[in-house]
């Protein structure tokens, strides 16, 4: 009878103990932007990602008509998620949440001929000068 007691105490702490919840909103300016993380792909925006740990994570939005951009972008826990607190909100009943937000804007692509051959003369002539 004790054994079955103590295994149904120690079943009902384990069931009612909490959960970490770490997330990432990801919108974009136009919406609609596919969203790598990490050389991941997570969807396109607004999209939100679960996430184990935080930290930097590198950032790829892609958009037709748009430019590709390549950042990162850092995730900042919360208060109770840093050692030794992290264990506590762990444990303790109920769900712990951490969000971050991030917000890209794309740049228009200018897909002109004559602008892009414009550009590549700037590099090539910038490039031979300080090759010098």
């Amino acid at each position: 009878m004790r054994r079955a007691t103590l295994a149904t105490l120690l079943f009902a702490a384990g069931a009612a103990t909490g959960c970490v919840e770490r997330r990432v909103f990801i919108e974009s300016d136009p919406p609609g932007a596919l969203i790598w993380m990490n050389d991941a792909q997570v969807g396109r925006t607004p999209v939100d990602v679960a996430i184990l740990h935080h930290g930097e994570y590198d950032i790829r939005v892609e958009k037709d008509g748009y430019e590709t951009l390549v950042t990162s972008a850092r995730s900042t826990p919360a208060g109770w998620d840093f050692p030794p607190v992290d264990f506590f909100a762990e444990i303790s009943p109920g769900v712990s949440r951490s969000d971050t937000r991030w917000r890209f804007t794309l740049s228009a692509r200018d897909d002109n001929e004559a602008g892009l051959v414009e550009r590549a003369r700037g590099m090539r002539e910038s490039a031979s000068g300080s090759a010098r």
